[in-house]
């Protein structure tokens, strides 16, 4: 499979972790989107990437949540979750990417999953989606079933710490600082963000905006059109974007630099400056 020319990759320097989002079109068939995942993590691994960020609901994918994504829905033992594994292994990086995990063989909802898999191809962590996409026409909570308030799913690559939230996620400020205060420097971010009027100008904002309120760098991977408004980008703690795609399918990398991180929280303390707690809704 050739990739598109619109891949980009940003310089980095000896001294940072390469990070990767991919940005492609899953469809209803959960081996085929293997099989193209499997390409992007290719060329994102051949440019050094350690660790690998594919979207939401890389394993199927559809414009409204119905039965089929329930029939679709596997264990996190199943045959894509696996797969992921195997090509974590294959080219020896820790892989994100969103799932459909089935809560039981008869169950009528299922849950919206991000798993991470290691160079291994262990299962390191996961994060259910907590908050649903009840939103713009939307009701995800009539399939999903929301995740559980957990302490925040995060994992360490090379010193660096990567923390997990989902898509719609994103529009509450509180579970994102709730993940930066437990120590993530890298808020990995998957996502199916719908297309629609402003969409793109919205996804763009709050993902800069977290990154600069949280002094955290972010790893945004959105589907590609027509499922997905694409823009997946890799932004830094200053909010400034460092590679970003348009809606076409692609691969974009770029340097953690945890030297960097620490001068710009340094010189912006905001983290530690904060005078409010976040406590759970009940």
């Amino acid at each position: 499979m050739q990739l598109d020319s619109s891949e980009t990759n940003q310089t980095t320097a000896p001294n940072q972790l390469d990070v990767a989002v991919v940005q492609f079109a899953p469809g209803t068939d959960p081996s085929a989107n293997l099989s193209t995942l499997r390409e992007h993590v290719r060329a994102a691994a051949e440019r050094g990437a350690s660790v690998v960020v594919a979207p939401e609901y890389s394993m199927f994918a559809v414009t409204r949540l119905d039965a089929r994504v329930v029939a679709a829905a596997e264990p996190l033992t199943g045959p894509f979750v696996t797969g992921l594994g195997e090509l974590a292994r294959e080219f020896g990086v820790h892989l994100v990417a969103g799932t459909v995990e089935q809560i039981a063989p008869d169950s009528s909802r299922i849950r919206n999953t991000l798993v991470v898999l290691g160079p291994d191809g262990d299962l390191v962590t996961t994060y259910r989606k907590v908050h649903l996409y009840d939103a713009f026409g939307h009701l995800e909570s009539e399939v999903i079933e929301a995740g559980a308030i957990e302490p925040p799913a995060t994992f360490t690559v090379a010193d660096v710490t990567f923390g997990l939230q989902t898509c719609f996620d994103l529009r509450f400020p509180e579970g994102i600082r709730r993940v930066a205060a437990a120590g993530a420097q890298v808020l990995v971010l998957p996502a199916q963000w719908i297309p629609g009027p402003a969409k793109v100008d919205q996804w763009t904002t709050l993902l800069r905006a977290r990154a600069i309120e949280n002094t955290v760098y972010v790893a945004a991977a959105d589907q590609a059109a027509p499922l997905g408004a694409g823009a997946s980008m890799i932004i830094d703690p200053t909010g400034a974007v460092l590679t970003e795609l348009g809606d076409e399918p692609g691969v974009l990398t770029a340097g953690i630099d945890l030297a960097r991180l620490a001068e710009v929280r340094t010189t912006n303390p905001s983290l530690a400056l904060r005078r409010f707690a976040i406590a759970e809704r009940g």
